[in-house]
Formats: structure tokens, sequence, C-alpha cells
């Protein structure tokens, strides 16, 4: 068998993700298990276990370096939930996405070929009213059967940097991807950008048909306020090219 190479040898994609909406459920355990990657376990937070909602903006994407034409700038909205890697020399904290919604059709077919990544392509737009107002809305929709939904938040105030053992700061500092291949191994790449400062949300709401988009499964936490909403600032991004782990989660080999 192949020997798994440390992910990060070269880089796939990188863009700028703007002002990322974050809201945040608490989800039953059993719920998620069945779909932790192999090598992987569940990461929780003071004993709790989240999904997210999560809206941003794509701006300036480049493949391999080179922009695509028609394909630099888009919306995404994803569930994510949030597992780790044990390793000897620490745990690596990453996500799994469980459905992610794109406006290209060639984004969705790219994720899809490069890390098997549950991408679908609707319609999409966005709101965002950072810098125009003292209590601006940032808000992503997509449409799905004629059906306009959407997640959104309303902040005041300036972004900062959440305290290091906040919820916020478990939310978004999860470096890593992991996603289950068709062969039954996992695919474990980077994601690199810095620290995000956030804004605290004073309302959200998301209007989903959560049962249809993302299953019945879902719909009992998901249909509920979230335990938590906030905006990220967001940066530039880095995603990395990744490596395969076997279900024992063994070491990969030294990064090139």
């Amino acid at each position: 068998m192949n020997q798994p190479i440390q992910p990060g040898r070269y880089s796939v994609l990188t863009a700028r993700w703007v002002h990322l909406v974050m809201l945040n459920y608490e989800v039953d355990p059993k719920v998620l298990q069945p779909l932790v990657p192999p090598g992987t376990v569940l990461d929780s937070f003071q004993g709790k276990y989240f999904a997210s909602m999560v809206g941003f903006q794509f701006r300036g994407a480049r493949l391999f370096g080179i922009p695509v034409p028609f394909h630099q700038s888009f919306e995404e909205v994803n569930l994510r939930f949030y597992v780790r890697r044990e390793l000897a020399d620490g745990p690596r904290r990453g996500v799994v996405f469980f459905k992610e919604i794109v406006p290209k059709p060639a984004i969705t077919w790219m994720a899809r070929t490069l890390y098997n990544e549950n991408y679908v392509t609707m319609p999409m737009s966005h709101l965002d009213e950072i810098g125009t107002s003292s209590r601006p809305t940032v808000s992503y929709g997509w449409e799905m059967d004629g059906r306009q939904q959407h997640v959104s938040v309303t902040v005041e105030g300036e972004p900062c940097l959440p305290d290091d053992n906040s919820e916020e700061t478990f939310i978004t500092e999860h470096y890593y991807g992991y996603c289950k291949q068709r062969n039954g191994t996992t695919l474990e790449y980077r994601v690199e950008h810095p620290r995000w400062s956030v804004w605290r949300a004073i309302s959200s709401e998301l209007d989903c048909d959560v049962a249809g988009t993302y299953g019945q499964d879902f719909a009992p936490f998901l249909n509920c306020p979230p335990t938590s909403a906030f905006l990220a600032d967001g940066s530039a991004v880095q995603i990395r090219s990744g490596s395969r782990v076997n279900s024992t989660g063994d070491k990969s080999m030294p990064e090139a």
C-alpha cells in the first residue's frame, strides 16, 4: 500500500474568503457519528458537538495559480461539523463538509473530482452591508426547487479577535479538511489562513428547507435557534493538496 503523504505539498486553490456568516447548532453526536471519515473522531467544545451553517464570498479565486475566467468571485454556503485526527505530536483539528452550495458548475465539478466533496450547484446571491450601516446585515441566499432560502446575521460594533478558549475560536480555528473517499479512505488537506476577527451577531436567521436540503436527521436541530451566531471578517486562504489517511489514522510522512 502506498504511504500517505503529508498534506500541503502544493497549493490547489487560493482566494480571499470574505465576511463569513456562521450560525452554530448543538447536534446530537449520534447524528454526526455515521458521517465521520475513517481515521478521525468527532471534536467537541465543552462537551458539545456542533454543526455550522456557513455562508461567505470567494474573491480572486485561482486554481493552481491560474485565474479561471468567470469563476473568480462567487458565493458559497455549507453545512459542516468538526473532527480531529489524533497524532503523536498532537491533534489535527478539521472540518467535514456535509454539503456545499455554489453557483458555478465548474466549481462543483472541481471539488467533486479533486476531493470527492459533496458540492451542488444552485442559483445564489448575497447582501453585504458592512461599511454602509451601524447595524449591517450580511446574507447569503440560494434557490432550491423554486424556493428562495438564506442564512444571515446582523451585527454591530467593531470586529475583534475572540478569546483563545472561546466558542468562536473553536469554530473558526480548524485548519484541516477531511473527506471520505469512494474507496473508503479519507483525504486530509490543509486550509491555511490567519486568525479571523469576529463581530457578535445581534440577530440571525436561517430560512431553509432543512429536511429537503440536508435530510430529516438535521431538521430538529437546524430548525431551532442557533446556540451562537457571528460574522468573521475572513482573509486570504490557501487550500493545499491532500493525502490519504487510512482507517487507523496513521501518521503521514514529513511534508516535502
